[in-house]
């Protein structure tokens, strides 16, 4: 029985852009421009509304105004992006260490032994999405496959909102039909470059020679001559332990009295019991986040010498919501455990094991 790995990767969805629509309800359904201007500057992400004009990262606003007149640029708001990208990752540490990020918006995850103990990757992936849908707002893409190179490749198949797998006895019927330039890793040039020699899909890659392939790109022809077949056998590589474990929410309307302070609170701490059931993590150190109505956060903590009992971190909340009173009326409330016990299996994180695998993902 062939020993095969189980890979995710998930992408999110025009990840800046759909941030600012998802902030500015009044950008949403408009062609939006994350950066740039109309006389200057290059755009860094487009949402999907302007990518129908054919507006693209990397473009210059000129020519990107150009082409939509009706686009709208906004500044980027790096903090705000990186502040969801945590939140994002957050959940992928809900159901594997084995995280890869790759960007803000994508990242690897290797499920093939999971915490929370489901064989499927597929359900897991479907899991993810509706998670990062319903706790942070926005759409995620998946693809399922044996490594990541196959992984990413299943990402855009189903884009946007949407996942794809690609099981082992499919993938090179797949890769061979697949054009040269979809292939990851082949960027314009060198896609250019195989197309002058004839290569314009897998299948014509598949005919060439190692011997011909590394004479003709370099030490990046064992590659091409390998992943046409399917072949890639780079890990996962985690590049950070976890290091908290939280559940937030934000607000429809600000809340600005006791009783709706701890309804919110009590909500947040059943997520946040329900994650700390499913990954066994335990935390010394009690937090309380608060967003203010002016997008000011301020954090409150309690650190305890021993790991405290969920019955000790909901009174310690609620003794923290206390503290002193609130300045304002609250748009978030976040509850979160640092100080885990994983940080003193650091050591252990990374190990990858290969298991028996009947072909599903």
């Amino acid at each position: 029985m062939e020993k095969v790995r189980k890979i995710i990767h998930v992408d999110m969805d025009a990840f800046y852009a759909s941030v600012e629509q998802m902030d500015n309800p009044d950008l949403k359904g408009k062609p939006v421009a994350v950066g740039g201007n109309r006389e200057r500057g290059v755009v860094a992400a487009a949402s999907y509304e302007a990518r129908a004009y054919g507006v693209r990262s990397a473009m210059s606003g000129k020519l990107a105004a150009l082409k939509c007149p009706k686009l709208v640029f906004v500044k980027p708001r790096f903090d705000r992006y990186k502040e969801l990208s945590n939140q994002i990752r957050e959940i992928f540490y809900d159901y594997t260490d084995l995280v890869e990020p790759l960007s803000l918006d994508e990242a690897f995850l290797d499920v093939t032994e999971n915490k929370v103990n489901n064989p499927s990757a597929t359900l897991i992936a479907q899991e993810i999405r509706d998670r990062i849908k319903e706790e942070v707002g926005l759409n995620a893409s998946a693809g399922i496959s044996y490594n990541k190179f196959l992984a990413k490749t299943a990402s855009d198949i189903n884009k946007p909102n949407g996942q794809a797998v690609i099981l082992p006895k499919e993938a090179e019927v797949f890769l061979e039909k697949l054009p040269i330039e979809k292939f990851f890793g082949i960027g314009k040039v060198t896609a250019e470059k195989m197309k002058s020699i004839g290569i314009h899909n897998g299948h014509d890659l598949k005919q060439f020679s190692l011997q011909y392939l590394t004479k003709k790109f370099g030490k990046s022809g064992l590659h091409f001559f390998n992943i046409v077949r399917g072949i890639h056998l780079s890990e996962v590589q985690p590049n950070r332990i976890r290091k908290s474990l939280s559940a937030e929410n934000t607000f429809e309307k600000d809340l600005s009295d006791r009783v709706s302070f701890e309804a919110a609170l009590l909500e947040i701490f059943e997520e946040l019991k329900r994650r700390i059931k499913r990954t066994g993590i335990k935390g010394r150190t009690v937090t309380l986040k608060i967003k203010y109505s002016d997008f000011t956060i301020q954090t409150r903590s309690k650190t305890f010498e021993q790991y405290p009992e969920e019955h000790k971190i909901w009174e310690t909340v609620m003794d923290l919501l206390q503290q002193e009173t609130l300045a304002l009326p609250v748009r978030l409330f976040g509850i979160g455990l640092s100080n885990l016990n994983v940080e003193i299996e650091q050591e252990h994180f990374g190990k990858q094991l290969w298991i028996d695998f009947d072909g599903e993902l």
